[in-house]
């Protein structure tokens, strides 16, 4: 089959999902999902609301059916479904059972592979084939996506092993469309990419251009860190909000301010434990960082200051990022003018002396957050947060996650009025009952 584009509306309110399905379908696009979210939120209506606002479209229960396959799929049939998915199990009954359903019902069938790998997932296409499914869909969870996979290396093992059609799914955007056509995709389900952008319609024209034309559109979003160089990418776009919310609203170390206006800084931690007014420790960790690094230093909260202008010129001369104190700092009106980026909890005049008490690249307590050597700190206007540094890949994902989100809802709330509006809030709310019982 021609490559096509699948729009998957993975939205929790259906009036969100049918604004972006409208400016997708003026670009063209013609395949139309309601995702596993959306049907879980809003039911089966889903199906109805779209078969009626596009009536030659073509539309996808993302159902992920795992049992009572016949039940599912006719009902998905009925409210006006071309296709239906359902998810392989440890025996092969509910997709035999949704194929039947299927063709009793005239609904496509598509198997997502949906935890399968390598030849688990040959195994079962090749079954799907010859059982008569519509195709396969080769998915990679948004939950991997963050922690950096790719689909293209699984398509590319599939693809020669079956002739059945293939939809691919995880993290596509304008720079991969067109590779991941060439890796064997019939079927190139984007969701975030379209969904989240503020302009669906722009961005569904863009990467179906990238299909048809097989070349690569540049992108800041919807691209996915691997990488340090791609991790520090991400990084430098987020905020500290947004990594709050990607680490479920947490992560935040309290107590401390920024020392400038427009501060903004990341990396990972160098840490310090030293006593009051003791800025020796501090001091010689400036000569083990490296460029990018944050020094992070736990001075119990208390004056004297064990941080100055002196300090801060030796680390512009070293590429450190900033520096984080529990404790004090002074110099301040310097600190300022060579614009070297720090956080603390006191400002003071008066210093403390070098003794040389203390530890460096231990593990800190800095209001309360455990900060080990290696997390990563970043730091903006509205605060500082901690990210453990064997999730930092994963959150910061998250992170420019939230931010798309944001983008656009940013725009419908220009078109629209307010965020409670727009996110439908008061369906939300907690149930007359479930307050009383509170």
């Amino acid at each position: 089959m021609e490559p096509t584009l699948q729009l998957a509306l993975d939205f929790l309110e259906l009036s969100r999902a049918l604004k972006c399905a409208r400016e997708a379908a003026r670009a063209g696009v013609t395949w139309i999902e309601a995702g596993t979210p959306l049907i879980k939120s809003e039911g089966l209506e889903v199906i109805r609301a779209l078969r009626r606002e596009f009536p030659r479209a073509y539309l996808i229960a993302d159902l992920k059916t795992l049992d009572a396959g016949r039940a599912e799929f006719e009902a998905a049939a009925k409210a006006g479904a071309n296709c239906a998915t359902v998810c392989p199990t440890d025996t092969d009954s509910t997709v035999l059972e949704c194929i039947e359903a299927g063709k009793n019902y005239g609904i496509d069938v598509a198997v997502d592979l949906l935890g399968l790998r390598g030849d688990a997932a040959v195994e079962m296409a090749r079954k799907c084939e010859e059982w008569g499914a519509h195709h396969v869909g080769l998915h990679l969870p948004i939950d991997e996506q963050m922690r950096g996979a790719d689909p293209t290396k699984e398509l590319k093992h599939l693809r020669p092993k079956v002739r059945i059609p293939i939809a691919v799914a995880g993290g596509v955007n304008s720079e991969t469309a067109a590779a991941v056509v060439k890796a064997g995709a019939d079927i190139v389900i984007v969701g975030g990419a379209i969904s989240k952008s503020a302009n669906a319609e722009e961005a569904a024209r863009t990467i179906l251009r990238a299909m048809r034309e097989g070349v690569a559109v540049a992108t800041d979003l919807y691209k996915r860190a691997s990488t340090e160089d791609e991790l520090r990418r991400i990084l430098a776009a987020v905020s500290s909000a947004n990594v709050s919310d990607a680490m479920h609203r947490s992560g935040d170390i309290p107590g401390l301010f920024p020392m400038q206006p427009k501060t903004r800084f990341f990396g990972p931690a160098i840490t310090v434990r030293t006593y009051p007014g003791d800025w020796a420790k501090p001091v010689t960790a400036i000569d083990q960082a490296k460029p990018g690094d944050v020094i992070v230093i736990d001075v119990g909260g208390v004056p004297p200051a064990v941080w100055g202008e002196l300090a801060s010129h030796s680390c512009l001369q070293r590429k450190v990022a900033g520096v984080v104190i529990d404790g004090a700092i002074r110099d301040i009106d310097v600190i300022r003018e060579i614009g070297f980026q720090a956080y603390a909890k006191i400002i003071t005049p008066t210093a403390g002396e070098p003794k040389g008490f203390g530890e460096i690249n231990v593990p800190i307590k800095i209001g309360g957050v455990l900060v080990q050597p290696g997390d990563w700190i970043l730091a903006d206007d509205s605060g500082v947060v901690r990210i453990p540094k064997g999730k930092v890949v994963e959150v910061a994902n998250r992170a420019m996650d939230v931010l798309e989100h944001e983008n656009r809802l940013r725009e419908e709330i220009k078109r629209q009025g307010t965020l409670a509006s727009v996110t439908e809030l008061v369906k939300w709310e907690k149930t007359i009952v479930e307050k009383l019982g509170s």
